[in-house]
């Protein structure tokens, strides 16, 4: 198990630097491993080297897909795949470790126009709200980014370029349905959408008030 300050969601890609001995020892593991893989949880309190955090109990399988070894680090690219619940967290000798169990995955009928409409709308949602935001902020992720053409996992893309926060996409990550996946999603990034253009009026309004005086 590998907790840290971000939350990976199924289908999105996960860059790691790992320097500190007990993830290395994590790593060294895996990689001997056929399945090279291990799971991913969000840090509820503290911090990501050190130990002694808070975790939440949702996370997602990380399949290694490159690895570099260097002097006192590897550096290596992981992508999500399954979810899963924690069901109990094992002695952490020498990394952190648990047994969890698969949650099941979502689905997008084919057949279901309503299902791919709706997915449709919030694909529109999510681009356009970070084509608005990247005029005033630097973005991980652009507009026109590329998306998977598997339904399931293009809705979870989508989820993982939203502008949101690590919490809102925990919540995401914990959806048991595909409905209610994209009602937060839209919801969540409504709402960051309409946080960053209330930010930006009332620093305009500050900058035009014609009370204020330079010194």
């Amino acid at each position: 198990m590998f907790p840290l300050g971000s939350v990976l969601l199924p289908g999105m890609p996960l860059p790691l630097r790992v320097f500190e001995p007990r993830y290395v020892a994590l790593l060294s593991t895996v990689l001997g491993e056929p399945d090279r893989e291990f799971g991913v949880v969000l840090i509820e309190r503290g911090s990501e080297v050190g130990g002694g955090d808070a975790r939440f109990t949702v996370g997602t399988v990380a399949t290694v897909v490159t690895v570099e070894i260097g002097e006192g680090s590897i550096v290596l690219l992981a992508r999500g795949t399954d979810r899963f619940e924690v069901v109990e967290w094992l002695a952490e000798d020498p990394f952190p470790r648990a047994r969890v169990r698969e949650l099941a995955p979502l689905v997008v009928a084919p057949d279901g126009p309503g299902a791919l409409a709706s997915l449709a709308a919030a694909e529109r949602v999510v681009r356009d709200t970070l084509t608005r935001h990247s005029e005033f902020v630097e973005l991980p992720w652009p507009a026109d980014v590329r998306l998977s053409d598997d339904p399931v996992e293009r809705l979870w893309q989508l989820a993982g370029i939203a502008p949101i926060g690590p919490l809102d996409q925990q919540a995401l990550l914990r959806s048991s349905t595909t409905a209610e996946l994209i009602t937060r999603l839209v919801a969540e990034t409504l709402a960051a959408g309409a946080a960053l253009a209330a930010g930006w009026t009332d620093d305009a309004g500050d900058l035009d008030d014609p009370d204020e005086e330079a010194t």
